[in-house]
């Protein structure tokens, strides 16, 4: 370091062109000074302070400025720490704004630079290459949360993460990408390559789980809305007090089902729903059988108090009360009740209306009641659905015995077809039953022989094997004869695997 600075030499100097005239003996005295301050120049060593530099000028100059004189002392002193602070945040600052200049959105300003000096966009590569990050790992996130959601929870922040791709895919300069991303890449020896088809790859995907997330988020509404509408029917059938109630009461609870039922299938709500439609749809069935048969009940109730002063009413109170009982399915569990309260009231419309033709009636009822009692829980053997179909043809017979001009015809004849209807399907589940019999029969026969000779050729020997489950595959479900040729099939295909 020079003990005379450039600053405090061109101060000094300057005050002594100002000291100094034009005769010859002033330019000797400035020549004298020059040199001194020359001398300073060239030397090494700590600044010259204010004294020292007094001294050059005194005996030569004794009007020398002492103002310049402390500037110039002041102007040779070495940096302070404030001041290389200053100029290092100047520099910094200065080299940031450079930075952040060339690294603007603006193809004008980007395009030479990454031609030339594609160091300077560092920046934007790193952001890009963060960002780029980001819309992946969310995406990842959100495909996992939602495709595999379990709760709302889980709607709820796959939503999240789709925003915050969201957020990372709008911070990609789309128009920058393919612009010689090669020479920040071969430089710096990175392997990223983010292009434009990744991010319409990256942005077709965004979209696509943001549809999915609103009609997860739309499907719950429904979803919400029907539970509640099952949960205040429920509410309202056990308070119910008369029929009507509880007719509105299971119109509502039915309205609450096919909301659920109309949710779309591809919704976490739907899934959701049709873990809880079945309960809800056997609670439903239930209450609505019950009301069926408990709405009978008090029709017959209002009837029995009317019979004897208003028999037409009271007939045609015990109509509606049949009319309820109809509604009840063969496969319920309710069904013999009802058709012993059907036979109940039919009988009792038949006293008061038709005596005779109600005799015929009421005893085909009774052939009936019989013939549904005895079908309850299949299968049953040959047998006993030969039995199960006479007790429906005995009860036929009795309502063909009805005339044609007898007040009870008309309801022989609904009956009528009634029991004709549960005939032929008796009569298909007794064929059902022979058939399965026979090819179990069959099957056995065939397995006693292969057992008794079997073939020395493998390939014939499997053939025989797969002969048998073929016929054991004929052998209907829901018969007596089902479970064996399962338990045969099972073992045949064991014996094909060995």
């Amino acid at each position: 370091m020079y003990r005379l600075n450039q600053r405090a030499w061109k101060l000094l100097l300057a005050e002594v062109e100002k000291c100094s005239g034009n005769d010859q003996v002033s330019k000797i005295e400035r020549e004298i000074v020059i040199k001194r301050l020359e001398k300073l120049r060239l030397e090494t060593g700590s600044p010259a302070q204010i004294d020292e530099l007094r001294d050059i000028f005194l005996d030569i100059y004794p009007q020398f400025s002492e103002k310049v004189l402390k500037q110039a002392a002041k102007a040779n002193q070495a940096p302070g720490l404030f001041t290389k602070i200053k100029w290092t945040v100047i520099l910094v600052g200065s080299s940031a704004g450079i930075v952040w200049l060339v690294n603007l959105p603006y193809p004008m300003i980007r395009w030479p630079v990454a031609r030339t000096v594609p160091i300077l966009l560092l920046p934007s590569y790193m952001s890009m290459d963060y960002h780029y990050r980001g819309v992946i790992q969310n995406l990842e996130q959100a495909d996992q949360l939602i495709n595999k959601a379990t709760s709302s929870f889980d709607i709820e922040e796959g939503a999240k993460k789709v925003q915050e791709a969201q957020k990372h895919l709008d911070n990609l300069p789309v128009w920058f990408l393919g612009y010689y991303p090669q020479a920040y890449c071969s430089l710096f020896g990175c392997s990223w390559r983010f292009t434009l088809d990744e991010f319409e790859a990256a942005r077709q995907r965004t979209a696509r789980i943001s549809a999915v997330v609103f009609q997860d988020k739309n499907a719950l509404t429904p979803l919400n809305q029907g539970e509640l509408a099952i949960e205040l029917a429920k509410k309202q059938y056990e308070q119910a007090a008369n029929s009507k109630d509880r007719e509105q009461a299971i119109a509502s609870w039915q309205a609450g089902i096919d909301q659920l039922e109309e949710i779309p299938s591809q919704t976490l709500a739907a899934k959701t729903a049709k873990a809880k439609l079945r309960a809800y749809t056997r609670d439903f069935d239930n209450a609505r059988i019950g009301s069926f048969i408990v709405a009978a009940q008090e029709f017959d109730l209002a009837a029995e108090k009317i019979k004897q002063t208003q028999p037409q009413t009271a007939s045609e109170l015990w109509q509606q009360a049949m009319n309820r009982i109809n509604q009840v399915p063969l496969e319920n569990p309710r069904y013999l009740e009802a058709q012993k309260l059907l036979a109940i009231y039919q009988g009792k419309i038949q006293g008061i209306v038709d005596p005779k033709s109600g005799k015929l009636i009421e005893g085909a009822k009774q052939f009936a009641l019989a013939a549904a009692q005895a079908s309850q829980n299949p299968p049953h053997t040959e047998t006993k659905w030969k039995q199960i179909a006479k007790l429906w043809s005995t009860a036929i017979e009795q309502l063909q015995n009805v005339r044609v001009e007898e007040p009870g015809y008309v309801e022989a004849q609904k009956l009528l077809a009634s029991y004709q209807t549960n005939l032929g399907i008796i009569e298909t589940r007794l064929q059902a039953e022979t058939e399965s019999q026979s090819s179990l029969k069959q099957a056995n026969e065939q397995i006693q022989s292969l057992i008794a000779a079997p073939p020395s050729d493998p390939q014939q020997f499997q053939g025989q094997i797969q002969g048998i489950i073929n016929q054991l595959n004929t052998i209907k479900p829901g018969t007596t004869a089902y479970p064996e040729g399962q338990r045969l099939i099972a073992l045949a295909q064991q014996r094909l695997k060995q």
